[in-house]
């Protein structure tokens, strides 16, 4: 797994990805820092991580497209299939690479909490809350992008797959809102993403929250790979 790892780390700033996300994260996220915390004079950013919850939702299919779907266009995906190794350490091997990117990328918005800090009043919990909450997100878009890679040959159609689908997660809240139906409502409340991710946002730890995300990520890690353990013996 660690070879994977690396090998896929490496990946992402030698064929320019890494740099590109990297770059589009801290700039977004910048820009809705200074739109939502600075210029509103709010020592409160909760919302700057919000946002950028709804952006990752189109930023983390774009790069985490090619895990799968490259490999099988080039054919390189029949080295790894073949070599002595478990398809779960590949599967693993890719998606802590792509959420080390995301970390990676996460870092430079260390300085929003020292800047607030230095003028302002930080509040530790909502700050911590939010780390966590967008943490926990991101590995649940990179394993459910990485069962739509495994799908599909074209990193288009995977990247569109992905977004469909995360977005469904996310915009459930809007059902669970407008319904009248209970069972509609209670359905869309439990796989919500944005309803998971407030009680974390606020700054309070919910643990029935936090088995949400975990459990969503190892499902599609599952998916995964039973899709590869299929296309490795066929």
């Amino acid at each position: 797994m660690k070879a994977i790892f690396r090998r896929e780390l490496r990946a992402y700033f030698t064929g320019g990805y890494g740099w590109v996300f990297c770059g589009a994260f801290s700039l977004l996220a910048g820009l809705l820092y200074f739109a939502l915390s600075i210029s509103q004079y709010q020592s409160d950013f909760r919302h700057v991580f919000s946002n950028m919850l709804v952006a990752m939702i189109f930023l983390i299919p774009l790069v985490t497209m090619r895990i799968w779907s490259e490999e099988k266009k080039q054919k390189t995906d029949q080295l790894l299939l073949t070599a002595p190794i478990n398809v779960g350490e590949i599967v693993l091997g890719k998606f802590f690479a792509a959420l080390m990117l995301f970390l990676i990328a996460l870092c430079v918005t260390l300085i929003y909490p020292i800047l607030t800090h230095a003028f302002g009043t930080l509040d530790v919990g909502v700050t911590v809350g939010n780390y966590i909450a967008i943490i926990l997100a991101a590995a649940a878009y990179i394993a459910v992008s990485q069962f739509m890679s495994s799908l599909s040959e074209s990193q288009i159609i995977s990247a569109l797959l992905s977004m469909l689908t995360l977005s469904a997660f996310y915009f459930l809240d809007l059902i669970f809102q407008a319904t009248t139906s209970e069972v509609l409502s209670g359905i869309s409340r439990f796989l919500s993403i944005i309803t998971r991710y407030r009680d974390f946002s606020g700054g309070v730890f919910s643990l029935s929250d936090a088995i949400y995300f975990v459990s969503l990520t190892v499902l599609f890690l599952f998916f995964t790979t039973r899709v590869i353990e299929k296309r490795r013996w066929s």
